[in-house]
């Protein structure tokens, strides 16, 4: 159900149509909402004059499931931190997980899981009403709560699970002695400086095939994808759930050290809607692709097991060895492996603060890109084509009017004009699908990094700590409350966190250019396209007129 405020403002002149029960409106004005739930794109809503009618939905200042970004652009309020999430105005900082809900975003992770024999279901809501654009409801746009009680739009505190102490690196950085594991993650030195080892072959995840299914005597109703690795073509199934998962367990076990982000949120009404379920299997097709192509990540075991179990013996068998991994947070560094010196520890904070800057103005810059996209497709999709068809009409209503002079020399120039205000009748569709051919695609590329970007304060946070913490050290040696062995080992460790940092920015740079390069190339063919079936269509229409 769609939800709005009791008033709303008017973004567009509006003319009401005769006979139509619509309400003519003029851009500024304020009305009352007097029932949300018309349905087909309208609301019911009352002047300051006490005039009632239907207004298009687009045409007044509210965020609807007909905007599938609107919520993109707006930090949700934080207590932690409020109004500066980056940690650009902090001379110090410690662990910033919680602090990071100022980012929160529709697409957002909304708790750990529980037990596997007892997981809670993918929500079970039958009567679903019908979805808007995109498959979406308000509580995926942030106007309504969400389902269980859950806040919309935050993400996992990880000082709720266990290993994760309030001092963020401290573990790390002032264990005695790093416990021996067979995990490492090497870095070696490339053509732009430190880098992943990348595996000497890549492979896919495809998501496909989204069924439902029920239990308890089909009172519980779920919906479960296929998904096949490219290197293996072996299929196995997941529920939305199982995706859950794996996000909070790599989050867990990476996220001090990789960004990681959200995956589509599920939804409390409308989940079964042919349109929703495309929509998050595109969202989620995106997300695996995104986890598969991280060398760090995709050969995991975590997620090659949740790609490769062989039956569920197997997958709970590998869910309770990835339950109990104590190598996560902080001691993730303890697995890292650079192939260098180690780093002094100014240029340590160079590097710390350069990716600060960089991501905090990326950020910005995919803010601005999102709302300025929000607000074409707007106009794209509500007041744009309706002019357009304005135009069409005018000019047929001008043609039956010339047909009635009696006048015999004009039936050719009449049919032109008819013909040329279908003409802009038929713009009237292109434009209004057109943002769903490329604008769509740089508005989920942003909605993408901004997740990405959105994990960037966390880890800068836990950099920034673990700085003030060698800076700390000279006083900790004088109280005798470490040794200068101890001092020394923190700053090695600060100086493979860094190296950790320089390898992920590195591969989120070369990632970057990739995805810009290619949706933005994507976007200009489609508008030439779009443009020049535009052009064509005049042409046509003007070879219909009377050459005199």
């Amino acid at each position: 159900m769609n939800s709005f405020a009791a008033s709303a403002r008017v973004l567009y002149d509006f003319t009401a149509e005769a006979g139509n029960n619509e309400l003519t409106i003029k851009e500024g004005e304020i009305l009352r909402v007097t029932n949300k739930d018309v349905g087909g794109g309208w609301i019911e809503a009352k002047n300051a004059q006490g005039d009632r009618g239907l207004v298009p939905i687009d045409y007044v200042e509210n965020k609807t499931a007909a905007d599938p970004w609107s919520s993109w652009n707006e930090p949700k309020p934080s207590t932690d931190n409020a109004g500066d999430p980056w940690g650009m105005n902090q001379k110090s900082s410690t662990n910033n997980w919680e602090s990071s809900a100022a980012f929160g975003h529709p697409e957002a992770y909304q708790g750990p899981a529980v037990d596997d024999d007892d997981w809670d279901d993918d929500w079970d809501d039958t009567k679903s009403s019908p979805p808007g654009y995109l498959g979406y409801k308000d509580s995926e746009t942030g106007a309504g709560q969400r389902g269980a009680g859950r806040p919309a739009s935050m993400k996992i505190p990880l000082s709720k699970f266990p290993g994760f102490a309030k001092s963020g690196v401290d573990q790390y950085l002032m264990a005695k002695q790093l416990a021996k594991t067979k995990e490492k993650i090497p870095i070696i030195i490339g053509d732009y400086g430190p880098m992943w080892v990348y595996p000497t072959s890549t492979f896919d995840c495809i998501v496909a095939d989204p069924r439902k299914g029920t239990k308890m005597y089909g009172l519980k109703s779920y919906i479960e994808y296929q998904l096949t690795a490219t290197n293996t073509n072996r299929s196995v199934n997941h529920r939305y759930k199982h995706f859950d998962w794996l996000y909070e367990r790599l989050l867990v076990k990476f996220g001090l050290a990789i960004p990681i982000p959200s995956l589509p949120d599920k939804q409390v009404t409308g989940r079964f809607e042919e349109e929703f379920i495309k929509m998050r299997m595109e969202r989620l097709q995106g997300w695996m692709s995104r986890m598969c192509r991280h060398p760090v990540i995709s050969e995991s075991d975590t997620f090659q097991q949740f790609l490769n179990f062989r039956d569920e013996k197997e997958w709970k068998t590998g869910k309770r060895k990835a339950e109990k991994d104590e190598i996560v947070g902080s001691m993730i560094f303890s697995t890292v492996e650079p192939e260098a010196q180690d780093l002094d520890m100014i240029e340590v904070e160079q590097k710390c603060e350069a990716v600060s800057r960089f991501t905090k103005a990326m950020d910005d810059g995919v803010k601005e890109l999102l709302t300025v996209g929000q607000e074409h497709w707007k106009r794209c999709t509500g007041p744009l084509p309706k002019e357009y068809q304005k135009i069409g009409k005018a000019l047929q209503s001008l043609s039956q009017v010339f047909g009635t002079s009696g006048y015999q020399g004009e039936t050719e120039l009449n049919s032109a004009i008819t013909e040329a205000g279908k003409t802009y009748e038929a713009i009237a569709n292109l434009v209004e699908e057109q943002p769903k051919k490329d604008l769509h695609y740089l508005m989920e590329t942003n909605h993408e990094y901004k997740g990405f970007l959105s994990c960037f304060p966390d880890i800068i946070s836990a950099h920034k700590g673990a700085l003030e913490k060698v800076k700390e050290s000279d006083k900790l040696v004088v109280a005798g409350k470490i040794t200068q062995q101890d001092k020394a080992n923190m700053m090695k460790r600060v100086s493979v966190m860094s190296y950790a940092l320089q390898a992920e920015m590195n591969h989120f740079h070369s990632n970057r250019i990739y995805d810009y390069n290619s949706v933005i190339r994507l976007y200009l063919e489609q508008q030439i396209q779009f443009y020049e079936t535009i052009a064509e269509k005049l042409k046509q229409a003007l070879g219909q007129f009377p050459v005199m």
